[in-house]
């Protein structure tokens, strides 16, 4: 694990047990800190008492004795009406920071002297994509025999990553969550998937969540910045990020537009990636041959991969290898079968109107399963050319008749799961993709996307085995 690092002596509150929380909570004990830790469900609590961490109600503490408070991502601090605890630890002037900020300030390791080559921070963020990016550039890491960790928002919490090696490349998913109120963010390498409306009554409207995911590359000022420019917000930010156009610190990349005329640059036109530099183009791979990364919206991804592991030194045929072999992310994409000439694709993960329209936008002839807890701004997105490859919607969730009202494709209210797979395989014809892209949040069915999209995969599963 990951020791905190200046800490000795001091007492830090954690607020938050989950698998962020307690993997600070564990790494600041190992660095000699006090730690008085607290979450408001018992079971939480009693996991984190049998590791040893004391607890303490922080709703109860004098803060005068606290020298920081580390906040699970989960927990607004500011909109839209900041955690009690928190707003009296800002009140008492006592530091709020979180698990991403600490690992920052405690990764490096006074052993690095002696490595030939030290170890690197890659830190992924963006609306969409970016678990997928940052597994895919883990992947191809690993495939190439070198030394990586994945965590963050994806895999493990940071402070139980492994102390780096020589060489080590750490992949970290960040949401805008962890971005807005990390106090340290020095990634070497940082990437900028999208943007697209997202999270938005947290970070009270775009301009917020924009602001939150650009800390990522205004506070620590990365080596190289791997920027998506197929929105404003991204073509702003490689523009604020670079000295002109010949500077190959920021590489623009793009699934809309061929850039041929910058300092560096990965885009992806009709399945090809291609690199240029300087207006000359280096290399070339064919993505309709990766099976694990169909569609734009994956394509983009393997841009933005691509770039991270050349500025890393990897060669594109090694590149290109370690994307082949790259089978995909569960909710994301995920090809689960085929029968009667009919796929099934698993496509959990996109929980926002942007997302769907990718997923959308990357099959033909769909029977779309959508629908659960709608997100701020509605689906003005997913009308006309959006559903033209829909041949109908199945529609679930609490509130379906209402989903179902705003599409403009032939729709059926099922509500259920069950009963939209159902639906959906007995209408399927040879050529048709069963694809479930929800393009709302799954909590008014289950707790989370990976537990509703378990639910597709076990009905997929009775029709795949019959």
């Amino acid at each position: 694990m990951i020791v905190a690092q200046g800490v000795t002596g001091q007492t830090y509150a954690v607020l938050g047990l989950g698998r962020s929380g307690l993997s600070a909570a564990r790494g600041l004990m190992q660095g000699g800190a006090t730690v008085w830790a607290w979450d408001d469900t018992s079971a939480a609590r009693d996991k984190a008492e049998a590791q040893g961490i004391t607890l303490q109600d922080l709703a109860r503490v004098h803060w005068d004795n606290v020298d920081c408070l580390i906040v699970s991502p989960g927990i607004p601090h500011l909109y839209p009406a900041p955690n009690p605890i928190i707003r009296a630890a800002l009140l008492a002037g006592v530091p709020v920071d979180n698990d991403i900020g600490l690992f920052f300030r405690s990764f490096a390791g006074q052993d690095w002297v002696d490595f030939d080559t030290s170890p690197k921070v890659v830190a992924v963020t963006g609306s969409n994509g970016k678990s997928t990016t940052s597994a895919l550039i883990h992947h191809i890491l690993a495939a190439a025999d070198r030394p990586t960790q994945l965590a963050g928002n994806i895999g493990r919490g940071v402070f139980d990553l492994d102390p780096a090696q020589d060489g080590d490349v750490i992949v970290l998913e960040l949401s805008s969550y962890q971005t807005e109120l990390a106090r340290a963010l020095t990634p070497d390498i940082a990437v900028w998937t999208n943007i697209s409306p997202d999270h938005l009554d947290r970070h009270a409207g775009l301009g917020g969540y924009v602001a939150a995911k650009r800390r990522l590359f205004a506070e620590g000022g990365p080596d190289r910045a791997v920027i998506g420019v197929d929105e404003i917000e991204g073509v702003f930010l490689a523009n604020q990020m670079s000295t002109g156009t010949s500077d190959d610190r920021v590489i623009r990349v793009s699934t809309v537009q061929k850039l041929d005329n910058l300092g560096w640059a990965v885009f992806a036109k009709k399945g090809f990636l291609s690199e240029y530099r300087k207006g000359k183009q280096i290399a070339s791979i064919d993505l309709r041959a990766v099976a694990g990364l169909p569609g734009a919206h994956n394509h983009q991804n393997a841009c933005a991969a691509y770039a991270v592991c050349r500025s890393l030194g990897l060669a594109p045929r090694v590149i290109e290898e370690g994307m082949k072999s790259f089978a995909g992310l569960a909710h994301r994409s995920q090809f689960l079968g085929e029968k009667d000439g009919v796929r099934y694709i698993n496509d959990s993960k996109a929980t926002n109107v942007d997302s769907a329209v990718k997923a959308l936008e990357a099959f033909k002839n769909i029977r779309w399963i959508c629908g659960g807890l709608q997100k701020e701004g509605g689906l003005d997105a997913l009308s006309g050319p959006s559903q033209a490859s829909v041949k109908k919607a199945y529609v679930i969730g609490r509130e379906a008749a209402q989903f179902a009202m705003q599409l403009t494709c032939d729709t059926v209210v099922c509500t259920t799961m069950e009963q939209a797979v159902a639906k959906a395989a007995a209408d399927a014809e040879t050529g048709d993709t069963v694809l479930l892209a929800p393009a709302a949040a799954s909590f008014d069915q289950y707790d989370n996307f990976e537990q509703r999209g378990a639910d597709f995969m076990d009905q997929v599963a009775k029709i795949l085995t019959r």
